[in-house]
């Protein structure tokens, strides 16, 4: 039986007709088009099949579609910059090299946005079982926990208030070492609680808003 689903990928409404039996990993992949989920043990166990759903990091693999009706999903391909420069997250695991043969790298960066979504700090133990989730076979994970600990470091060296009294901001406004303000505040989306705008504190990307999901 097919069924009409409403909902939002990416920040962009969608209505797409699915299988009443169809797995959100099958829908994003072959009616949207969305190859950064990816197939491994189609049972919830490597993690691969990463995406968030309202916020919070699902296998989409045993997550039926029909699931999602007015939720908001975010995939790896609702990172990408308008600069087509690398979100934060991304760049933190080229620069690590947390990367190797790539196949699980896209459901582990979901995880680390919910992780920085989070606005928590995190130990390098809590973060091992944050990843648990995950299998890769390549890397080690000792790169991969790198990247999770030098991305939510960096996000912590940047906190502030918005000027803006309408928007909900958790900290005073601060600024790094190099003098660079920085807003970190609720992102005014509501279907898609919980999560984070942090405006203008990685430098070296040359944009004015760095969206961390």
């Amino acid at each position: 039986m097919i069924k009409v689903i409403q909902c939002t990928v990416n920040g962009r409404a969608q209505e797409v007709p699915v299988d009443m039996r169809e797995s959100l990993a099958d829908t994003l992949r072959n009616r949207l088009g969305l190859t950064s989920v990816k197939k491994g043990c189609e049972v919830g166990e490597c993690g691969a099949c990463t995406v968030l759903v309202n916020g919070e990091a699902i296998d989409s693999c045993i997550y039926l579609a029909i699931w999602v009706e007015g939720k908001s999903i975010l995939t790896v391909e609702g990172l990408q910059q308008e600069d087509s420069l690398l979100h934060p997250i991304q760049q933190a695991f080229v620069d690590e090299a947390a990367i190797q043969c790539g196949f699980c790298t896209p459901g582990l960066i979901m995880t680390a946005v919910e992780i920085v979504g989070s606005g928590k700090r995190y130990s390098r133990d809590e973060l091992r079982k944050l990843i648990s989730g995950h299998l890769c076979r390549c890397t080690g994970y000792h790169n991969i926990l790198n990247a999770m600990e030098r991305i939510v470091n960096e996000t912590h060296q940047f906190v502030g208030v918005a000027e803006d009294t309408s928007i909900v901001a958790p900290h005073p406004l601060k600024k790094n070492a190099k003098g660079v303000t920085c807003l970190f505040y609720k992102l005014g989306i509501p279907q898609i609680p919980g999560l984070f705008f942090l405006h203008s504190c990685f430098p070296r990307y040359s944009m004015k808003k760095l969206l961390l999901y």
